[in-house]
């Protein structure tokens, strides 16, 4: 199951619809471009906190998903923490796979 989120987070951000960097996800969920977060389970204590309280502030679903390898693996960054997901297809769906268990 893990592997069909990382290929649909992949063709996202292949589509232009991933958004990178603390700062621009921040301005993105302000602003109501962001769908949907993705955070690294290993993402800092500081980083995890700001993210998570914008999310919850602007009612931004966010989700938990694996460490900041296997993430920065599928759309061919390094250390990426957080993926800000702007099309709400994409959203749903990486949603829907990467389920309840998951969310923040």
């Amino acid at each position: 199951m893990t592997g069909s989120y990382l290929n649909l987070l992949g063709l996202a951000n292949r589509a232009g619809k991933c958004v990178f960097g603390e700062e621009q996800i921040i301005k993105d969920i302000q602003h109501g471009q962001s769908k949907l977060v993705i955070l690294a389970k290993d993402i800092g204590p500081q980083t995890k906190k700001k993210l998570t309280d914008k999310c919850k502030y602007y009612q931004i679903p966010y989700v938990f998903a694996d460490d900041r390898d296997t993430l920065s693996h599928a759309v061919g960054k390094s250390s990426r923490v957080a993926i800000s997901i702007q099309d709400s297809g994409f959203a749903k769906k990486l949603n829907a796979l990467l389920g309840e268990t998951n969310r923040g």
